[in-house]
C-alpha cells in the first residue's frame, strides 16, 4: 500500500538535552502556582504531528504563566529512523510502546528499547497533574479524542473543545495505554489525560490539528497567557459529539477481513450487520446505529481490529 507524506519530520536533536535529566523532556516552571501540564509526543515514531506540535511551542516560546509546563518527546529512536519512502515501519523498533504502561511490565524483568525508554519517562510522567498524548491514525477517520471510561477524561475532552468526536473506551488487550497509566483512569484522582488521534498520519491537516488541540488543551488549563496563543487558534470548533465504545474486537484468528472498506466513524444501522470474518467466524454488529471507530490494518491475531459504540449525551 502506497501512502502519501506530506509532512517533513522537524529536528528535534536541538532539544535532546532538556533541563529534566531525562533526554527529549523540558519543563518550563512559571513563577506562579498552578498544575502541572505535560504534552507528549511520538509514542509512535512515525506520527510526526506531535513533533510537528511541540516545535511550534519551542519556537514560539509558548510559556506557562502558571504551574509547570513540560514537553516530552518519547520513542525517539524509532523517530530518527523515519524514512517517507517506508513510513509505517518507524511505528516502534522492537515492541508497541503504548501498551507497555502498567507496573507488571514496568517493573518487570522483560526488556526492550521501548520499555527502557518508557521506564525512564516514568518519574516525570508521574509529576503530571494533566497529560495531552498526541497521535495519528492509519485511515482517513476524522480526528477523534479518546478519553478514557472515566468522567474525568470527557470532561477534559469537553473543555479542549477540539476534535470534534470524544469517544470513551478501555483501550487494548495487549496492553496499557499511556494514557490510562496510574492515577489517570482512577476516577477518585484529580489526575486527567487525554489521547488525540488528529487524522491520517502523514496529511497536512493532521499537523494543524495537532497544533489546534494543544493550544486549546493549554487554553483550558490556563496554563499560558491567551494573547500567546490566541493568533495561532481557528475560529470557534463545532459542536462535540460523544461515542462510548461498548466492545473491542481484539482478533482470535486469522485471517481477519473486514467485509467493506471501513475508515472510521462509520454507522451501522441494523443490529447484527456482519462487518468482519475472523477466521471462520463473523464479527457482528451488537446494536442499531453501531459506530465503527478506528478499524485497523494492522491485522495480526491479539490485536485490537476495531471498536464498536454507540452515540451518547
Amino acid at each position: 500500500m502506497s501512502h502519501r507524506v506530506e509532512l517533513t519530520p522537524p529536528d528535534i536533536t536541538p532539544y535532546r538535552k532538556g533541563n529534566t535529566g531525562i533526554d527529549y523532556v523540558t519543563s518550563f516552571k512559571a513563577a506562579a502556582p498552578g498544575p502541572h501540564v505535560m504534552v507528549n509526543a511520538l509514542i509512535h515514531g512515525n506520527e510526526l504531528c506531535g513533533a510537528i506540535a511541540l516545535d511550534f511551542l519551542f519556537r514560539h516560546e509558548i510559556r506557562p504563566k502558571r504551574g509547570t509546563l513540560t514537553l516530552s518527546f518519547a520513542n525517539v529512536a524509532a523517530y530518527l529512523s523515519f524514512d517517507a519512502k517506508n513510513p509505517t515501519a518507524s511505528r516502534f523498533l522492537e515492541e508497541d510502546m503504548n501498551r507497555v504502561w502498567s507496573p507488571d511490565k514496568l517493573d518487570g524483568s522483560r526488556d526492550s528499547l521501548e520499555l527502557r525508554r518508557a521506564r525512564a519517562l516514568r518519574p516525570a510522567v508521574e509529576e503530571v497533574d494533566y497529560l495531552l498524548d498526541i497521535h495519528s491514525m492509519q485511515r482517513l477517520s476524522a480526528p477523534l479524542t479518546l478519553a478514557g471510561m472515566t468522567q474525568k477524561g470527557r470532561k477534559l475532552g469537553r473543555a479542549i473543545g477540539v476534535p470534534e468526536y470524544v469517544v470513551s473506551d478501555e483501550g487494548h488487550a495487549a496492553g496499557v495505554r499511556l494514557r490510562d497509566y496510574g492515577e489517570f483512569s482512577d476516577e477518585s484522582s484529580p489526575k486527567t489525560a487525554a489521547l488525540v488521534e488528529c487524522g491520517q498520519h502523514w496529511l497536512k491537516g493532521t499537523a494543524e490539528v495537532a497544533v489546534e488541540t494543544t493550544l486549546r488543551f493549554l487554553a483550558c488549563l490556563d496554563v499560558v497567557e491567551r494573547d500567546a496563543i490566541e493568533p495561532h487558534l481557528k475560529s470557534p470548533p463545532p459542536p462535540q459529539t460523544f461515542i462510548e465504545v461498548t466492545h473491542a474486537v481484539t482478533i482470535a484468528r486469522e485471517p481477519f477481513v473486514f467485509t467493506g472498506e471501513f475508515q472510521g466513524l462509520e454507522v451501522i444501522d441494523k443490529a447484527g450487520t456482519t462487518i468482519a470474518h475472523d477466521g471462520d467466524q463473523e464479527v457482528r454488529t451488537p446494536y442499531d446505529r453501531c459506530v465503527l471507530v478506528m478499524p485497523s490494518q494492522r491485522l495480526s491475531k491479539g490485536l485490537t481490529a476495531v471498536r464498536l459504540g454507540r452515540f451518547v449525551q
